[in-house]
């Protein structure tokens, strides 16, 4: 690429993600998945990824094996960053360029900053318009071509030279800068071996300088040399250049052929990645003095330049939320985002959106069974895989319709999506729910979260987490896990209380541990159940959203209200 070519600016790139609550469970992914398979199909101009807040429970890893469905992106905080921002996408430069084309560079870019890369693309400096003055004023420093390696390739693109004599290639300048316009004492008074001289057209100047060992000549006002000097400087191992310039002005020019590497910066250079958040760049930014500043991928290659205008032009986040719609169950940064729709099953909270979205929200027993209705809507047959995703998701959501929240539409969609995914219903949710319960391994705080959503009425902030069982002993081994850890659980989130369902499928009962003062007290309230040391027995009990959250909630307003 053209190193002085006019900057593009990389527009932000605009996927929209469907996501669904930060502790998700097999519904929160398949539905996410199975939505952004149907978006694709309807709107391909469009780019959808199925991401996930939270890590997966073995229940819904085992989903996503058995039908080979890849694993959702990871997305736990959708706050602005860098790649939300449409930044500039100016091409790093060598370090061996001269100052004089950094110069052109940075005037045709219109910028103050140059980034030097190295052969891979790494960020190595950076070189602003203030380095570029300082070298300016270095031009007293006769020596600085030297010390500054600079090639002679640099040298005649700066004088706009020919090369009358000699091999410039590889070749840098080993002496000093000298000036030697006057007469031919003046010359043998100041030019030593290796040296840079500047001539004019006196044939005797040229002769002395060449006869004091000068690495090379510069013959400026375009002057012919003659073959005598040609072949005495041949002879001398003397590089001849001619320079249409001045003596004047080639002698202020030649200190603009020091490579920028010599007067980069290399050490504390402030940088960040597409990842970095916004809030904290512009922090960074409004400490410094610099306009702009580089933005590196993971292995430190070069990508472009941000400065606090491009910050101006910040695209939020674009999100399609589903199986939920409280913020309090959302991904981190919900409020900075702009959210287009919302699909779910459960009770409509307090979210609010800057903007009209769509919402669809319909009273069956799992987000999934509502993706599906979509599908059919729309005329979209889900393959073997999303069907086996969508039929997984409702046979989890419903308890394999023992749950109350199960509707005839789950159990319509269950079985028509059944037959597309070639799989016996019964047998199928016998394995996955096995599957989901296997405690070997797993912390307390794993089988707490596998689950886990927020709630609130009024000031009163409380926790609910579901796991369901198809054997006994797995129910009780988890119970044994999680109850001695479920107080100190409460504590670290900061809640007035944390309760744990333990349910089991096929007896149609749950098992609720509880912790939180007055807990036993608030539970007794909710369902007339005494507790047997933070534990009560809730026959018929099965869902999470239409038993036990709406008990809950009641019972709270009440004593509230007391």
């Amino acid at each position: 690429m053209d190193q002085n070519a006019a900057p593009d600016y990389v527009q932000a790139a605009r996927p929209i993600r469907i996501i669904g609550h930060c502790h998700p469970d097999t519904d929160a992914i398949c539905s996410a998945i199975a939505y952004s398979r149907l978006k694709a199909e309807l709107e391909p101009d469009h780019r959808y990824i199925p991401c996930r807040a939270g890590l997966l429970n073995r229940e819904t890893k085992f989903v996503l094996n058995y039908f080979g469905v890849e694993v959702p992106e990871l997305f736990t905080d959708i706050s602005p960053q860098i790649s939300d921002v449409d930044y500039r996408r100016m091409p790093g430069v060598d370090g061996g360029i001269s100052l004089r084309q950094a110069w052109v560079t940075m005037r045709d870019r219109q910028a103050d900053t140059l980034c030097v890369v190295d052969g891979e693309g790494k960020l190595v400096g950076l070189v602003t318009m203030r380095d570029m003055t300082t070298a300016h004023m270095d031009m007293i420093d006769d020596l600085i071509l030297a010390k500054a390696g600079t090639s002679y390739k640099n040298l005649i693109e700066t004088l706009n030279a020919d090369v009358v004599l000699g091999e410039i290639e590889g070749k840098t300048v080993a002496g000093h800068i000298v000036v030697g316009a006057g007469s031919i004492e003046v010359v043998e008074q100041y030019v030593s071996t290796g040296d840079v001289v500047i001539v004019s057209n006196r044939a005797d100047s040229q002769l002395a300088a060449i006869e004091m060992g000068a690495g090379c000549i510069v013959v400026c006002t375009g002057a012919k040399v003659s073959r005598t000097i040609c072949m005495f400087a041949e002879e001398r191992g003397c590089i001849v250049l001619s320079t249409p310039f001045s003596t004047y002005a080639a002698g202020q020019m030649i200190v603009q052929a020091a490579p920028i590497r010599h007067y980069m910066v290399t050490e504390n250079l402030l940088t960040f990645t597409p990842r970095s958040p916004v809030e904290s760049a512009i922090k960074v930014m409004a400490s410094v003095r610099h306009r702009y500043f580089p933005i590196l991928d993971d292995e430190g290659r070069y990508l472009g330049m941000v400065s606090r205008r491009n910050l101006l032009n910040l695209k939020r986040k674009q999100l399609i939320l589903v199986d939920h719609n409280e913020k309090s169950q959302a991904v981190e940064g919900l409020e900075e985002a702009e959210i287009l729709e919302i699909i779910d099953h459960h009770r409509i909270s307090s979210l609010e959106t800057d903007i009209p979205v769509y919402f669809r929200n319909v009273p069956v027993g799992c987000t999934s069974t509502i993706i599906f209705q979509m599908y059919e809507e729309n005329g979209v047959e889900p393959d073997r895989a999303i069907a086996g995703l969508l039929l997984s998701a409702i046979l989890s959501d419903t308890l394999v319709f023992r749950s109350p929240t199960s509707t005839a539409a789950d159990v319509q969609a269950a079985r028509k999506l059944a037959k597309l995914a070639g799989v016996e219903m019964e047998e199928y949710a016998e394995a996955m729910f096995e599957a989901g319960s296997d405690v070997t391994g797993k912390t307390p705080d794993e089988l707490l979260n596998m689950d886990y959503k927020l709630f609130s009425q009024g000031e009163v902030r409380f926790g609910v987490s579901q796991n369901n069982y198809m054997t006994e002993k797995s129910r009780l081994d988890s119970e044994a896990l999680v109850g001695p850890y479920l107080e100190e659980f409460r504590a670290k989130q900061g809640l007035n209380y944390v309760f744990c369902m333990f349910t089991d499928v096929r007896a149609t009962s749950t098992d609720l541990l509880m912790a939180g003062e007055e807990a036993e007290a608030l539970v007794q309230r909710a369902f007339g159940a005494g507790s047997d040391g933070g534990k009560v027995v809730l026959p018929g009990v099965v869902s999470r959203k239409k038993q036990v959250i709406p008990a809950l909630l009641n019972a709270i307003k009440l004593e509230q209200d007391t």
